[in-house]
């Protein structure tokens, strides 16, 4: 039995010795050929990973992303409770707006840099649409939009001029290559950024008007002008908008109007935005029941379906123009901090992407876009929490709302379409 053990143990041995020697005679030519195989195959998937964001700005990608996902959610949880809100309608939007994204970012944004007069003239048509007869179409008392004939789709057109209003205000600003001289130079461009903000505000819609105004005047300010100019024109219009609020109430009784100046709901706002108290059961109700709905969030929320102030309708709008409020009071302080951290990482990623393109042009109609987010993102949150008056802007990718997610993710390919053409020579 010994004799056996010993027998077989040898023969492992000599399987084992006879397999190590066949190892190390392989033929090295094939080794090494096989090596070369392996690094080139590696190089070439480093080169389309590295290929796909030249062309694409992938933390921007991302952000976004999860910022449609996470207004997603929102929306579905508010078409839990709330009838108007469709989740249906809110995904065919995002569709729409990927497609519209697509189109922009397969387009070179510098095409535009020089076509300001036929982007001037775009923007008024568009902005003037809904007086157009057979298209035009009446929502929620307004008449800001227009019916698209044969298929029934309605569309708020000034969602659109915002866009378009950057692209034409960042192609008269850079001409001046970065130095404004002048203060004639300067007030031509604060004369050409009125006349798509005085448009807007014939149609009644202050807020989309304010959204222009702030998004033009950030590319003004990018482009070259003087710091004191700029303060000098903000004194005088805070003092425009004092004179006006003061006599608001005189020119009415002189015209016979009650809208002649400022609309009874625009005057009731302001004064609700100063007192919240002052009329709780009318012109205050929806900001007070706003605050409510945020405070009664707590730090993790009551959760998906469970919001009491607009799922049982003590909250008008609240999956529209209140949706943070909505937000807030199903996530609670958790969700609304990392809202806010998702949007300044979205501002980042984007001022980042201006920072890097080597355009005049691309570095101003990032400036204009990056001013418009931020001013709805501080306006729709601030007006929810009481620190700013109420406007019918809606918080961009969280908002139910067709036209507006459309038109954002159409930026949104537009800044893309500045990374990828972001050198001179791309």
């Amino acid at each position: 039995m010994h004799d056996y053990m010993i027998s077989q143990l040898s023969k492992l041995s000599n399987i084992s010795a006879a397999f190590s020697s066949g190892k190390n005679t392989q033929n090295p030519t094939a080794a090494g050929s096989k090596a070369k195989s392996l690094k080139k195959v590696n190089a070439q998937n480093s080169r389309v990973r590295k290929g796909f964001a030249d062309i694409i700005n992938i933390p921007l990608l991302v952000v976004t992303l999860m910022l449609l996902l996470y207004g997603a959610i929102v929306i579905w949880s508010a078409s839990l409770s709330i009838v108007h809100a469709s989740l249906s309608r809110h995904l065919l939007g995002i569709a729409i707006g990927l497609v519209f994204a697509f189109v922009m970012w397969s387009f070179d944004y510098r095409t535009f840099a020089n076509l300001s007069t036929v982007l001037l003239v775009i923007d008024l048509i568009v902005i003037f649409l809904p007086y157009v007869p057979f298209l035009s179409y009446s929502a929620k008392g307004m008449t800001g939009w227009i019916k698209i004939p044969g298929i029934g789709l309605t569309f708020q057109p000034v969602e659109a001029a915002k866009l378009i209003t950057m692209l034409y205000m960042a192609s008269i600003t850079a001409q001046y290559n970065g130095r404004i001289d002048t203060v004639r130079d300067y007030a031509k461009l604060c004369g050409m950024l009125a006349i798509p903000f005085v448009a807007i505000i014939l149609q009644g819609d202050l807020g989309s008007s304010l959204v222009v105004l702030c998004g033009g005047a950030v590319v003004i300010m990018m482009g070259g002008a003087r710091k004191e100019w700029v303060l000098s024109t903000i004194a005088m219009l805070i003092g425009f908008v004092a004179i006006v609020l003061a006599s608001d109430s005189i020119v009415d009784q002189l015209v016979g109007d009650a809208n002649s100046l400022l609309r009874d709901y625009q005057m009731n706002r302001l004064l609700v935005f100063i007192d919240p108290e002052a009329d709780t059961s009318g012109a205050g109700y929806n900001l007070m029941q706003s605050m409510i709905a945020v405070g009664s969030g707590g730090f993790f929320g009551k959760g998906i379906g469970n919001a009491t102030q607009s799922g049982q309708g003590f909250l008008p709008e609240a999956h529209t123009d209140f949706v943070f409020a909505l937000l807030s009071e199903e996530f609670g302080f958790v969700g609304s901090v990392v809202l806010v951290l998702l949007f300044f990482l979205m501002l980042i990623f984007t001022i980042r992407i201006g920072m890097k393109c080597e355009t005049v042009y691309g570095k101003l109609l990032i400036s204009g876009i990056v001013g418009m987010w931020l001013f709805q993102i501080l306006e729709n949150i601030g007006m929810c929490i009481g620190m700013m008056p109420i406007t019918g802007i809606p918080l961009p990718f969280i908002s139910f709302g067709s036209s507006s997610m459309m038109m954002q993710l159409c930026i949104i390919g537009t800044v893309q379409s500045v990374w990828r053409h972001r050198s001179k020579a791309a």
